[in-house]
């Protein structure tokens, strides 16, 4: 048998909407086992809430690759694209470790092209060589980057000052039942211009409060004195200690009421969220960011934040016409 030979070959299937369970726990477990190798979670938080919901309609396309001929073979790789109101469809793609280099992905691409999708993007979490190469091989080019950022607890206890409060403002936790809409309404004001936070949805909320990480008590809302009115949160996140990893906080969102913004509370609430986490005893705290914030940026590299990681977004000529 010759090399050519030996090469497997891949069958994709297509699924329009909710994969069904036990095609789920499959991604679950891929999505696991490549985060383990590779460091990087490959499918964002929102695609896994999106995954497991129902009522998705046209929002949810997955692609499916296995060795063709080979009956209830392993799942090999996934796509997945994701797409909201007013959105560009958004890819994420995975391919188990051991299916590497075999044409998994692009098999998937193939598939995924294939739709005639137009505006579609796609993230490499951690920008993996093999996703820059399998993006220029189909023409896509970078379009954004999202910085993930990382504070020891040494540099807490060196650059984070401690917490003032703008006057008339009160700090105090989220109460589930009573805070939901305010802090819906608050977060898309605040993040009108943000193309997944803002669009965050009541659904979108729940799915996150029935996660085992959700707390209330790491929910900060900054609300004011005189009437009660939301105007600004920082939501944590604690991520839980898995496969020999230190367990390790999230400045998960911060956003600041349109109304309330000048009067230097994100910043507050930013190391609100830092002294409640640091209280927690853990060694480090991450956050994301878009590299182009530069606002963002500068206060957290001032609060002692370092660059760790980055992901990055990549999209096609209509897109990046500069290709």
């Amino acid at each position: 048998m010759t090399a050519a030979q030996q090469i497997p070959t891949w069958s994709v299937d297509r699924i329009a909407g909710a994969p069904a369970a036990e095609v789920l726990e499959e991604v679950r477990r891929l999505a696991g086992a490549a985060s383990e190798a590779d460091g990087n979670p490959p499918l964002s938080e929102q695609t896994l809430v999106t995954l497991r919901a129902r009522d998705v309609g046209e929002r949810l396309l997955v692609f499916t690759a296995r060795s063709a001929g080979e009956t209830d073979s392993n799942l090999s790789g996934v796509a997945v694209i994701t797409s909201g109101s007013g959105e560009a469809p958004v890819l994420e793609l995975v391919v188990a470790p051991d299916c590497r280099g075999e044409g998994v992905g692009t098999a998937l691409i193939d598939a995924v092209l294939a739709e005639g999708i137009t505006d579609l993007r796609g993230w490499s979490h951690g920008n993996h060589a093999a996703a820059a190469v399998l993006a220029a091989r189909f023409g896509f080019a970078p379009v954004r980057e999202l910085w993930r950022m990382r504070l020891t607890r040494a540099a807490v206890e060196e650059s984070v000052p401690a917490l003032e409060l703008p006057e008339g403002v009160l700090l105090r936790s989220f109460v589930r039942g009573q805070d939901e809409e305010a802090w819906l309404a608050a977060n898309a004001a605040a993040f009108v211009h943000h193309p997944e936070q803002g669009a965050t949805t009541r659904d979108d909320l729940e799915a996150r409060m029935d996660e085992d990480w959700f707390d209330a008590d790491g929910f900060l809302l900054a609300v004011r004195e005189a009437d009660g009115a939301l105007l600004g949160f920082h939501w944590t996140k604690v991520h839980p200690a898995a496969r020999g990893h230190a367990a390790m906080g999230e400045v998960y969102v911060v956003g600041v009421a349109p109304e309330a913004q000048g009067m230097g509370l994100g910043k507050a609430l930013t190391i609100a969220g830092i002294e409640y986490l640091h209280g927690k005893g853990l060694q480090a705290i991450m956050l994301y960011v878009d590299a182009d914030n530069t606002a963002a940026v500068a206060l957290y590299r001032r609060l002692g934040f370092t660059r760790w990681d980055v992901d990055v977004m990549y999209a096609g000529e209509a897109a990046h016409p500069t290709l």
